[in-house]
């Protein structure tokens, strides 16, 4: 997809920089002129993530933990000190944590919630805030999953997590509109896992196996569908959910009959 210079000069922020989908739009943004704000909890992976990126000088990055309120504000005031208000800002961090519902604790919940709902919620607020004193308007990306609409054992709190973000898309979308702020959900597919989050090889052929297109997620995938909703291209779209999944959230295409191919 041709976005041109759309985003030259534009200043973007993206939570979980250094996880495998952050560093994916980062790049993205980064190739497209875009000045960086990136955040992550490690702060030697920020630094390596930005050195690598080689972004614009007045980008920027800074370690925050989602879970401290406390954090978050200071890191909006950094970001307002800097550019006064972002134009978009990405919602990519969220964590993953895996249990059933009996066995996992109050603390791993509240965790999961914490990061993958409460702290889209607070910065959304913050920099809406900085978006409507700067009078420019702008464009919030949630990162979602096809978990919110597709409960999964042993991980329902993180699809709890994803729906209660989805419907915070459409209650800020609704919200912000006067205000020429858009707010739209992303959910990217499976990824075949990284370095930092490998996964068995058998494991992505058994997945990728029930993928109609036939393949996992590739960078310019997510990150295509990213700059796609904050871009005047999808300049009148907002409350949206933009599956990106290669058809993955829409069925099986397990056969269990004698015949398995359909000629």
């Amino acid at each position: 997809m041709n976005f041109e210079n759309e985003f030259a000069g534009k200043k973007v922020v993206v939570t979980g920089a250094c996880g495998i989908i952050g560093g994916w739009i980062a790049e993205a943004f980064r190739d497209h002129g875009a000045f960086l704000c990136l955040t992550d909890r490690d702060e030697a992976k920020l630094s390596a993530l930005n050195k690598k990126l080689g972004a614009a000088d007045d980008s920027f990055h800074l370690a925050a933990d989602l879970m401290d309120a406390g954090a978050l504000s200071a890191f909006a005031a950094e970001v307002k000190k800097r550019w006064g208000a972002p134009d978009i800002v990405v919602n990519n961090a969220g964590i993953y944590p895996s249990g059933f519902l009996l066995d996992i604790n109050v603390e791993d919940w509240d965790a999961i919630m914490g990061v993958n709902l409460r702290a889209p919620f607070i910065l959304s607020r913050l920099f809406a805030l900085q978006m409507i004193e700067a009078g420019k308007g702008g464009s919030i990306v949630n990162i979602s999953s096809g978990a919110a609409r597709k409960m999964r054992t042993t991980v329902v709190p993180y699809c709890v997590s994803k729906t209660a973000l989805d419907r915070l898309t459409k209650g800020f979308a609704l919200e912000l509109a006067e205000y020429g702020i858009r707010v739209n959900a992303v959910e990217p597919g499976f990824m075949a896992g990284s370095d930092t989050s490998p996964l068995p090889e058998e494991h992505v052929r058994t997945v990728t196996s029930t993928i109609p297109l036939g393949r996992p997620s590739s960078p310019k995938d997510v990150a295509n569908a990213v700059l796609y909703v904050s871009s005047e291209a999808g300049g009148y779209v907002t409350g949206a959910t933009l599956t990106v999944d290669g058809g993955n959230s829409i069925g099986s295409l397990a056969v269990f009959q004698a015949k398995k191919k359909a000629l």
